[in-house]
């Protein structure tokens, strides 16, 4: 059972959320590492236009680049406008270098290196997707999925996530499943969702791993298992997956379809506290108010219960253990909060 709130001995609630809901949002983000693995063959493509002003500059020197004139390794250390020069100098070389036409995009979405342009980020994108680019085929269809620089436009964003899955993108393969089940004629198809994220999930997404962890433990598209349930949780929250951290520490807790183990469940929940989330907020304090696979400590119980607090989960219970905290006490957990909440 995964509800259910004692005294004593308080229990770990669900989650009470429809499937649907429990999904995470879109991906929206192209992998940081845009780096391609073979390099481009030489070609015809359209020419890139030139900014003006500052973004005329020479590159930096980067010391330590084991490559002199690297695009992508300039954005991994944030030197955008040399990575603008660098990735700039790539295109006008070569007419169909795709990874370079994309890190242009991407500066120009995220105003790193030459002025924020939408437009002139989605042009980049679309242009390197019809190279084939992959992850500039998702970054294009989520431009047209959010009306971003490109038309709004649904369906167009899904035959872009189309031609970034076939060549394995994790992310794309994650939001056709989400579109399988928000998108579908009639009822959602939870069985093409369930094929889209289990290959997501084998191209390394962590939502796709959480969303199979979601169907598995509501029987939806796939026979109800919580063993499997627990296991896509698991892949979810080792992935740094916060929402996947949250379930499988519920799952710990309460022996659904793994080993009870309320210590494991406890470092779970306050992983995923230090990471803001309030349900594990909520979970924490509860666990170190009532010394469940953790020491009691009634101070920090009552610092995590009230960010939740904060976040709108109320709990009548640990309002009644706040009222034995001391003066002192009180005012240690008030500055604990501030100081989480960056005050």
């Amino acid at each position: 059972m995964r509800g259910g709130a004692g005294v004593k001995q308080p229990a770990i609630p669900a989650l009470a959320v429809a499937l649907v809901l429990a999904l995470p949002a879109f991906a929206q983000q192209p992998k940081s590492d845009l780096r391609p693995t073979q390099a481009p063959a030489a070609g015809n493509a359209a020419k890139p236009s030139t900014p003006s002003g500052a973004f005329n500059a020479k590159p930096a020197d980067l010391p330590g680049f084991t490559e002199a004139n690297d695009p992508f390794a300039a954005y991994q250390r944030g030197f955008y406008a040399t990575a603008f020069q660098l990735a700039l100098k790539r295109v006008e070389a070569n007419k169909t270098d795709s990874a370079a036409m994309t890190l242009l995009g991407q500066l120009y979405r995220e105003g790193a290196g030459a002025p924020r342009d939408p437009k002139e980020a989605a042009r980049w994108f679309r242009i390197a997707a019809d190279l084939g680019d992959a992850n500039a085929a998702f970054a294009y269809g989520v431009a047209l999925l959010k009306g971003d620089g490109a038309p709004l436009d649904r369906a167009a964003a899904q035959k872009e996530f189309l031609r970034a899955a076939e060549k394995g993108h994790a992310e794309a393969l994650y939001n056709l499943g989400v579109m399988a089940i928000e998108d579908s004629p009639g009822a959602p198809d939870f069985k093409k969702a369930t094929d889209y994220f289990l290959r997501g999930a084998a191209a390394g997404s962590a939502d796709s791993a959480y969303s199979l962890g979601v169907l598995y433990h509501n029987g939806r598209g796939v026979d109800h298992n919580d063993v499997e349930a627990s296991n896509w949780f698991k892949q979810a929250a080792e992935a740094e997956n916060v929402p996947g951290m949250v379930e499988y520490a519920i799952m710990l807790f309460n022996g659904e379809g793994v080993v009870k183990d309320e210590a494991a469940a406890a470092r779970w929940f306050l992983k995923a506290a230090q990471r803001n989330n309030p349900v594990a907020q909520n979970r924490a304090a509860r666990l170190l108010a009532a010394g469940r696979g953790v020491q009691t400590n009634l101070v920090e119980a009552m610092k995590w219960h009230l960010l939740a607090r904060n976040a709108g989960i109320q709990d009548e219970w640990l309002d009644g253990r706040l009222t034995e905290l001391t003066a002192s006490q009180r005012a240690t957990v008030e500055e604990a909060v501030k100081k989480f909440s960056g005050g």
